[in-house]
């Protein structure tokens, strides 16, 4: 596993690195790669989140589960996928309502939800690996106390943050959070399997922006 971690981030979470589980989180995935197991994203890849976004630009964080784990989709960016792979689709139904929540909005052909990460949205995926195919390999092995490590670095050290919790998964970071000084949007899940029980209609792209001006801070531009 290498580790490029952007600086901002690296001061925040250095203490991570050094704690057993993650000692233990390297030491399985090098062992999967010995045992030549396809692991999504690609490692130079599995930091992006952070380091397409420093913590000191965040102004929103969208958590998602585990990486896609079809080939050449998954690239460190919860939803996103790479450039010229066809739409998976989470991310259709997301786009669907961006065209009725965002006045303008243009579905786009392309899933590269990079121009949102450096305008300040952390793309934060709770396990930031995956065997190929084998949708939440990596699950419980280290990575969700990671991340929730982010999650609350961000809660205690931000204030105005917008985070955005789509599905029960993602709502349940919500006991990480200080919502006393931070924005919660929820919603159901994008998935085909949820996304009409409330996530279709529910606007979090406009809300989110809403919440971004009462700071004067520069609202995001979602088209792609």
């Amino acid at each position: 596993m290498s580790i490029q971690l952007e600086s901002s981030w690296l001061t925040v979470l250095e203490k991570e690195f050094k704690q057993d589980y993650m000692m233990s989180l390297k030491q399985f995935l090098q062992n999967e790669k010995l045992q030549k197991k396809a692991i999504y994203p690609p490692s130079t890849e599995i930091f992006n989140a952070f380091n397409l976004t420093p913590f000191e630009q965040v102004k929103v964080v969208i958590i998602g589960q585990d990486p896609y784990h079809g080939y050449g989709q998954a690239h460190g960016l919860s939803f996103s996928v790479k450039d010229n792979v066809r739409l998976p689709p989470s991310l259709q139904n997301i786009y669907k309502e961006l065209e009725t929540d965002i006045e303008g909005f243009k579905i786009p052909g392309s899933g590269n939800l990079t121009k949102w990460a450096q305008q300040g949205v952390l793309l934060l995926n709770a396990t930031l690996t995956v065997e190929a195919n084998k949708a939440g390999s990596h699950q419980k092995r280290g990575w969700e106390i990671f991340t929730d490590a982010a999650i609350k670095a961000v809660s205690d050290f931000k204030s105005g943050v917008v985070f955005i919790l789509w599905g029960r998964f993602a709502q349940e970071k919500e006991r990480l959070i200080d919502t006393s000084k931070h924005y919660i949007v929820k919603s159901a899940h994008p998935s085909p399997f949820s996304a009409h029980s409330g996530f279709f209609g529910s606007r979090p792209f406009s809300k989110t922006n809403e919440f971004l001006k009462k700071q004067n801070l520069q609202p995001i531009d979602w088209q792609i």
